[in-house]
């Protein structure tokens, strides 16, 4: 009679030197500033939670709507709103110990001293291993994003690299498709740790009745399974092309709500795989998706999912 491995030694996996108890992470505020999620699952079903992005001040963020469903997904434009660094450092932190699981600091802004400012922030606190850049927000005094460009990237990341000492530092990326290879070679030359990709993409829905579009904010950021194929590549291509050489990790992230999606990310290069609009209709996603991952690690004759990590054929 065979035996089952142990589901938790088998999906454990190191993301960055950090260690996970496995490899699904809640994307970014999927679900609330922090410990939210602790009402409607076992935080330990996550290998981490990822915080809510955290700016400098308080934001209020967008006027309503902010979220509406759409075919193969759903989109919103929130517009970061959250309570700020001091009163994240306040009210949230005391909370964080004791979940059993690992907790990933987003940092959002609007130039680089904001970034700097709330990472710095991060790297002060033991309960935050992992520090995200969310990099997608355009620049207030330029009305660039900091994706523009690898020198636009660079800046960034190596300003924040020089101000985090003890904290290992993630880039998050949009979805890019030529540039995505160099964009990602210039996170990782500036101090980036790791590599989450993808962001929402962006997208517009627009009611044909009313005449106007379905979010107050006009355009939004498009997430779930219409997203999953084109992120799918883009792990890949950035594996192939330079992550693997470098020894960075990535969370790949995108329209996942089944295992089999979870591993194709991991074939495809993902150490870590990030959920998030699934959480809002299926709270129970990380257990199902974790026990589909265990048995899928066995049957490839694999002792850890580790070993599977880019180790798709293409062709």
């Amino acid at each position: 009679m065979s035996v089952m491995a142990n589901p938790q030694s088998t999906l454990a996996t190191s993301l960055a030197g950090v260690t996970l108890t496995g490899p699904i992470i809640s994307a970014a505020g999927t679900g609330g500033t922090a410990t939210e999620l602790a009402d409607v699952l076992d935080l330990g079903d996550l290998g981490a939670v990822t915080t809510k992005s955290i700016t400098p001040e308080p934001r209020s963020g967008n006027a309503a709507m902010r979220v509406t469903d759409v075919p193969a997904g759903m989109m919103n434009a929130v517009g970061l709103m959250n309570m700020g660094i001091e009163a994240f450092l306040g009210d949230i932190v005391p909370g964080l110990g004791d979940r059993g699981t690992v907790f990933i600091g987003s940092a959002a802004g609007h130039c680089v001293e904001d970034y700097v400012q709330v990472a710095a922030a991060f790297d002060s606190i033991e309960s935050l291993p992992l520090i995200e850049l969310n990099l997608s927000c355009p620049n207030s005094s330029t009305g660039r994003r900091f994706t523009d460009g690898p020198a636009e990237l660079a800046e960034v990341v190596a300003e924040v690299r020089a101000a985090v000492t003890g904290t290992r530092l993630l880039v998050k990326l949009p979805l890019l498709f030529e540039t995505a290879v160099p964009m990602a070679a210039a996170a990782i030359e500036a101090g980036a740790d790791g590599l989450t990709m993808i962001n929402t993409v962006p997208a517009l829905s627009i009611d044909v009745h009313s005449r106007s579009s379905r979010l107050g904010f006009g355009h939004g950021g498009l997430s779930g399974p219409a997203v999953h194929l084109p992120a799918l590549s883009m792990v890949q291509r950035v594996h192939s092309g330079v992550a693997r050489d470098a020894g960075v990790p990535i969370i790949g992230l995108g329209g996942v709500r089944s295992w089999e999606q979870a591993a194709a990310f991991v074939l495809a290069g993902a150490t870590a795989v990030g959920i998030g609009t699934t959480l809002y209709h299926d709270p129970a996603a990380p257990r199902r998706i974790n026990r589909g991952l265990a048995r899928w690690v066995r049957d490839q004759g694999c002792a850890s999912i580790e070993e599977l990590v880019g180790t798709v054929t293409l062709g």
